[in-house]
């Protein structure tokens, strides 16, 4: 009985390694392309004028415009035969969809399309819960009346704009009043909406790829639709997929040779190619486009089953016979998902920040994080056990490197067993985590969804028993492979199960965790060894009868959410949660953080890093950052400096490895790397309080921290396909070194204003190129002329020392002599902020005076928070040389102006006018004048 069980064991084993080395790199033949995925190939397949709908029985109903789409006559469907070949199928009575065009404050349009409810479909069509902000729908604007003009509908919008449906053939734009079009839906006639019947005799809807078979209860339900950008020179958005360029490429049209489509489903993708539209860890179905002459505007579809998405190159339908608004440019765009509902958004703006504005109304804000996990993280799968923690943590301290946060991979856990400890290595959990704290640092530990089969673990009794497990479409508990072997996997669509996997976060359920441990997910795609595309199978079933297909890609944000929301639940609601999640859809940014997956040590994926965090940042996810270093492989001295020299101003900063590279702590490359590494790690703790000044406004905003430098400079064409470099907030650019030994670089600076290097203070002219020496100390940075950036200079060992630190103000004047910048300062860990105890100053320098005032609304009612931090220097870049003294007032204390440096550093030159010790306090009012 022993030897048979040891036999089986070993069997499994082997399987197991099998299915690891499947994923061990990315391999084209493991996924499917277009021409496999059947909904694809069809949408692809069809020309220009495909949809033969039109809109009827216009009407207003509960304050939206409704209609019935009818086809003109009845319309051969195409549908899928069993060895993969298409053909027809005999004509059905044709079934009405009805359309809803709904419209929101701050010129939103909202247009539905779903199957007619009242026919008696054979189910209901999923629609994607609780994304959308509860109170975006209290924004919704009654309409009163419905304009006509030549077989058109027309709706007024908040603001310049109208929304337009036109009847015959059906079609639905948005444009300004003036009549100039800027989104619009079905012009090129390419919708096509596959409705849900009972299946006929002899007909095989199975879809089979390899191995595996999806049997599709409810046939094919595709959607596809075409949407077109009017004036817009690019486009961008979609992630999550690998790219060197920031603005999307065509993927279908003259002149393209690589005719996949992006792809949006989350995959677990190892070593994944560094430029590529293949999909991988996240989906966000939100692209945005960008003019010089006509502005920026915004699409979102809100739909988690798998989209496929083309951008067209000029020229693609140049055989359609299509009449087109002509007179402008535009970029036109066909989108397409294998099930779901039509539940789109039109975004105007007339800027980029307006567009980032209005979408995060819809989806929301980024969370406010903690200011610890603002600052520097250092990952590796895996610290051995607490002698390694204990070792690396007193490493840091004795080589002057801050850093916050201390990661634990799976290798900490009883056998994969998520929520314990293997108390071989890690026998004092509870005692190494107060190590840590007491240094005001933390600790993050790993919790991904795939739960192991063992029935002496508690966890899988118990959801067992509950019957809280994804099934498979016999309805049994899902049985998948993951680094635990057999596994199953929590219903997280379900707000009970959400629930319970938020209770597991207590002190009392994760026995050895603190106050001062955070939560890492990771696998939430969700990942399956032996699944197909190593995920869940298509045909798993969900709460409410639904199919994984419907919602693959909202099941990481599900998991997330159930994370964050039992962090907060373990902190009573006062402790900010913080949790990295690998997948993401739209609405993470509520929820937490993300980083982009499992790069390589390569000079590429370095490259490939910067489009890819600043594409998340412009589709709501201003939190991420890359991998410092590369997961995969092992950096050379050179790459990993650059690395870290970049990801200091990523939004996340963590360095993380895989278990077979060497071992890269920032101190074992040589005194002269290390040196470099310090430096670079110090820029990211001197400029905290800028970072977190940004993080509030992207909290109150929508508006990314790390931005595209277009979003900044909206009509510098220069900047429209710059992926090289990015601006932190509205002051600070940073250009990436991206090659091995480079001496020199070009880097373009805006136009509109001079900019300052951070290193030496030196000016540049903007709207410029500059080609610049650079050595390997640094990177290019600059601060923008007529800015002022908050920092704090005191080299400690993490950001809970700096707490009562004073600030240092880096003052960079323009041509007329002036700057303004913010100050945002709050306790950097609870929501007491929202209660109104925070600071936000205003500094304006302008006249020879420097004024500080405080912009947070003033409500006797709120909390108060108080600070005796005071301000140390004023740096001031740009100012005549003959300035000798400063007069502060109230206090009408009197101080010099001298030449200082821009750093603390020992041995950096006088570069600067530095007034010292002003005494002014961060809290107060004052006024700095310049005699």
């Amino acid at each position: 009985m022993a030897s048979s069980k040891l036999i089986s064991l070993s069997l499994l084993s082997l399987l197991f390694l099998l299915h690891l080395s499947t994923v061990s790199s990315w391999k084209k033949d493991e996924f499917r392309n277009c021409n496999q995925t059947p909904f694809c190939k069809r949408s692809r397949s069809r020309k220009p004028g495909h949809c033969n709908l039109v809109a009827t029985d216009v009407t207003l109903e509960n304050g939206d415009l409704t209609a019935k789409l009818l086809p003109q006559s009845p319309n051969q469907r195409i549908e899928e035969s069993k060895d993969g070949e298409e053909e027809e199928a005999a004509p059905e009575p044709p079934k009405p969809l009805i359309l809803k065009l709904s419209v929101y404050q701050n010129g939103i349009l909202r247009l539905k399309i779903d199957e007619d409810p009242s026919l008696d479909p054979p189910k209901k069509r999923f629609e994607v819960p609780d994304v959308i902000l509860s109170e975006f729908e209290e924004q919704k604007l009654w309409l009163q009346r419905v304009s006509t003009e030549g077989g058109s509908s027309i709706v007024y919008m908040d603001g310049d704009y109208e929304g337009v449906l036109r009847h015959d053939p059906f079609e639905v734009y948005v444009r300004r009043k003036g009549g100039d079009r800027v989104v619009s839906v079905n012009s090129n006639g390419l919708f096509d909406f596959e409705q849900l019947r009972k299946k006929r005799e002899g007909e095989d809807w199975e879809e089979r790829w390899r191995s595996h078979t999806d049997t599709r209860p409810y046939g094919p339900q595709s959607i596809s639709f075409d949407v077109s950008f009017y004036g817009a020179d690019f486009v961008y958005g979609i992630p999550e997929h690998a790219s060197t360029s920031l603005a999307l490429r065509p993927t279908r049209g003259p002149g393209v040779e690589d005719s996949e489509p992006y792809r949006l489903f989350n995959l677990d993708v190892f070593e994944f190619l560094h430029d590529s539209p293949f999909g991988i860890y996240g989906s966000i179905p939100f692209m945005l486009s960008h003019g010089k002459d006509h502005g920026t505007s915004g699409f979102f579809w809100l739909n988690a089953a798998e989209m496929q998405i083309d951008v067209l190159s000029s020229g693609w339908d140049a055989n359609s016979g299509i009449a087109e608004p002509s007179g402008r440019g535009r970029i036109d765009t066909l989108w397409m998902s294998e099930a779901g509902i039509v539940d789109t958004f039109f975004f105007m703006g007339p800027g980029p920040k307006d567009v980032a504005r209005r979408y995060a109304t819809v989806t929301g804000t980024s969370a406010m994080p903690q200011l610890f996990s603002t600052a520097y993280h250092q990952c590796r799968w895996n610290y051995r056990d607490e002698e390694d923690v204990e070792n690396v943590d007193t490493q840091f301290d004795e080589h002057d490197i801050p850093y916050d946060v201390l990661w634990l991979d799976i290798d900490h856990t009883d056998g994969k067993r998520y929520f314990t400890w293997d108390r071989a290595l890690f026998p004092h959990p509870e005692e190494m985590q107060r190590k840590l704290a007491a240094k005001g640092r933390h600790m993050v530990t790993i919790v991904d969804p795939h739960i192991k089969r063992d029935e002496s673990f508690p966890l899988h009794k118990e959801a067992t028993a509950k019957g809280y497990y994804v099934k498979d479409a016999s309805g049994r508990d899902y049985d998948g492979w993951c680094w635990p072997g057999s596994s199953s996997y929590p219903d997280m669509l379900n707000p009970e199960i959400r629930s319970w996997w938020g209770d597991k976060f207590s002190y009392e359920n994760y026995v050895g965790s603190t106050p001062s441990l955070y939560i890492w997910n990771d696998m939430n795609e969700p990942s399956v060894f032996n699944g197909p595309e190593v995920t869940m199978p298509r045909d798993a079933i969900h709460y409410g009868d639904v199919e994984h297909r419907e919602l693959h890609n909202a099941y990481g944000y599900y998991f997330h959410m159930s994370t964050s929301n039992g962090l907060l639940k373990r902190g009573d609601g006062k402790d900010r949660p913080f949790v990295l999640s690998r997948a993401f859809f739209a609405g993470t940014q509520r929820y937490g953080a993300v980083w982009t997956g499992d790069n390589s040590a390569d000079w590429d994926h370095l490259r490939s890093s910067v489009p890819m965090i600043l594409t998340l940042g412009l589709t709501g996810l201003s939190f991420s950052g890359a991998d410092v270093g590369g997961f995969f492989g092992n950096p050379e001295p050179e790459l990993l400096v650059r690395w870290y020299q970049l990801g200091a101003y990523y939004p996340f900063f963590r360095g993380h490895a895989h278990h077979d590279t060497k071992r890269r702590e920032p101190w074992l490359f040589g005194e002269q790397n290390t040196a470099r590494i310090r430096d670079a790690i110090h820029i990211r703790y001197a400029l905290l309080p800028y970072f977190y000044t940004m993080f509030r406004e992207a909290n109150t905003s929508g508006i990314p921290v790390m931005r595209p430098l277009w979003m900044e400079f909206p009509a510098d064409d220069a900047t429209f396909n710059n992926d090289e470099a990015f601006m932190i907030g509205n002051s600070i650019l940073v250009q990436g070194i991206y090659s091995e030994g480079v001496k020199s670089t070009t880097v373009y600076l805006p136009e509109g204003q001079s900019w300052y290097d951070l290193r030496n203070g030196a000016a540049y002219r903007g709207g410029v190129s500059h080609k610049l020496e650079v050595t390997q100390e640094s990177i290019p940075a600059f601060q923008k002329a007529g800015t002022i950036v908050p920092r704090k200079d005191r080299f400690r060992r993490g950001s809970t020392q700096m707490v009562n630190d004073p600030y240092t103000l880096v003052i960079a004047l323009n041509g007329s002599l002036a700057a303004e910048g913010e100050l945002y300062i709050d306790d950097g860990k609870s929501y007491d902020f929202k209660k109104g105890a925070y600071i936000h100053r205003r500094f304006v320098f302008s006249d020879g005076k420097l004024i500080s005032s405080n912009i947070a609304p003033t409500n006797s009612g709120k909390q108060p928070y108080s600070s005796n931090c005071v301000i140390e220097r004023i740096i001031l870049l740009g100012l005549p040389s003959g300035a000798k003294g400063a007069l502060v007032e109230p206090a009408n204390y009197r101080t010099d102006i001298e030449p200082g440096t821009l750093t603390l550093r020992g041995g950096s030159i006088p570069v600067a006018r530095v007034i010292r010790k002003p005494n002014v306090r961060i809290t107060d009012d004052w006024t700095i004048k310049i005699l």
